[in-house]
C-alpha cells in the first residue's frame, strides 16, 4: 500500500525498500513539503469523473446502429414463439388443468349474456373508431388539428382521451341508449381521430396490419380462454411496471431522435416492448372478463350492475395499441431512421 502511494506520489519506485525499514531516515524536504506532496485537492478524480461524463454523453448521441432494433425485433420473435407453444399446450388440452373454454357448457345463461355483451361492445368499440378516422380524413381542418405538432396539441389530445375514458368508467351501465353510451361513443370518436393520420401510410398498408392485428387478437384471446382460469391474472404488477417503462420511453423518444443510440433505444422500447407489453394485458384483460363474469354479483351492487361497456373498453385499448405498433412496423418504423 505504501508503495503504491510513492508511486502515484511519482517518487522513485527504488526508494520502496526505505519505506520497509523500521528507521526513519533524513529528508531534505521540509513538513510542509511532504504534505503538498502527498495531498491530493480531488481534481484529478474530478477530471476522471468529467471525462468519464462526457464519453458516456457522447456514446449515448451516437449515430444509432442496427442493434436496438435487432434487439426488439429478437424480443417479438422469441415472444411469438412462447405465444404459439402456449396455444398448442393448452390448446390440445396438455395441461394438467381446465381451462374456461372446458366451463363454458356449465356457465349459467347471465354469465354467457354478459361475456357477449362485452364483446359486441368491442366489436362496435372498433367499429365506432373506424367510422370516425374515415370522416376525419373528409374533413381537411380535422386532419390539421390532427397532425399539428406542439406541446399545447398533444396536451390537449391527452386530456381529451384521458378525460373521456374516466367520463365512461364513471357512469353507471344501465340497457338502453342513454348517457353511458354517448360517452362510450364520444371516446372511441376521439381516439379514431388520434389514428386518422396513420391511415395516410396507405389503405392496403393498413388493411393488412388490420389482418395481422386480427391475427394477434385471436390468437392471444384463444391462448386466454384455453389457459386455466386466473392463470394470467397473477401477471397484473409485472404488467403495471412494463407500461411505466413503455411509456417513459415514449416520452423519451419525443425528445431524443432515433438516429442516436439513446434514441433508437427508447424507440426501439417503446415499439417492440409495447408490442409485447400490449399482448401481455390482453391475456390479462381476457381472463379478467371471464372472471368478473362469473363471479360479479347478479343483483346489482350499490346501483352498479355488471358493466360491459367499461370491461369491452379494456381489450379494446389492447387492440388499438397493438394495432398501432403493427401498423408502424409494417411502415418501416421498426428500422433505422437516417
Amino acid at each position: 500500500m505504501w508503495a503504491a502511494k510513492i508511486c502515484r506520489a511519482g517518487v522513485s519506485p527504488g526508494l520502496v525498500s526505505l519505506v520497509r525499514t523500521p528507521v526513519i531516515p533524513t529528508t531534505p524536504f521540509s513538513k510542509g513539503q511532504i504534505v503538498r506532496l502527498f495531498a491530493n485537492d480531488g481534481r484529478s478524480s474530478y477530471a476522471r469523473t468529467a471525462r468519464r461524463r462526457a464519453t458516456v454523453a457522447e456514446q449515448a448521441m451516437a449515430p444509432a446502429g442496427e442493434t436496438a432494433f435487432n434487439i426488439g425485433k429478437g424480443v417479438v420473435a422469441g415472444a411469438s414463439v412462447v405465444g404459439l407453444g402456449a396455444l398448442c399446450y393448452y390448446g390440445l388440452g396438455l395441461s394438467s388443468q381446465t381451462g374456461a373454454i372446458d366451463h363454458v357448457h356449465l356457465w349459467p345463461e347471465y354469465v354467457k349474456d354478459r361475456v357477449r355483451s362485452t364483446y359486441m361492445y368491442f366489436g362496435a368499440s372498433i367499429a365506432a373508431s373506424a367510422a370516425s378516422a374515415a370522416m376525419c380524413l373528409r374533413s381537411p381542418t380535422v386532419m390539421n388539428l390532427m397532425m399539428r405538432q406542439g406541446w399545447v396539441a398533444i396536451g390537449v389530445t391527452l386530456a381529451a382521451m384521458i378525460g373521456s375514458g374516466m367520463l365512461v368508467q364513471s357512469l353507471p351501465y344501465k340497457k338502453g341508449f342513454n348517457s353511458k353510451h354517448v360517452a362510450w361513443l364520444i371516446h372511441t370518436g376521439i381516439l379514431g381521430a388520434v389514428i386518422a393520420p396513420l391511415t395516410l401510410l396507405g389503405g392496403p398498408l393498413v388493411l393488412r396490419a388490420a389482418w395481422y392485428t386480427a391475427g394477434i387478437v385471436g390468437g392471444l384471446s384463444a391462448v386466454a380462454i384455453c389457459a386455466p382460469n386466473e392463470k394470467f391474472l397473477t401477471m397484473g404488477g409485472p404488467l403495471a411496471i412494463g407500461l411505466g417503462v413503455v411509456f417513459a420511453s415514449s416520452l423519451g423518444s419525443m425528445f431524443l431522435p432515433p438516429t442516436t443510440v439513446l434514441g433508437s433505444g427508447l424507440y426501439s422500447i417503446a415499439l417492440y416492448g409495447g408490442l409485447v407489453l400490449f399482448s401481455g394485458f390482453l391475456l390479462y384483460d381476457t381472463q379478467k372478463i371471464i372472471k368478473q363474469a362469473e363471479t360479479y354479483p347478479l343483483y346489482n351492487v350499490h346501483d352498479r350492475p355488471y358493466d360491459p361497456i367499461n370491461n369491452a373498453i379494456s381489450i379494446y385499448l389492447d387492440t388499438l395499441n397493438i394495432f398501432v405498433r403493427v401498423l408502424t412496423i409494417l411502415a418501416g418504423g421498426g428500422s433505422r431512421r437516417k
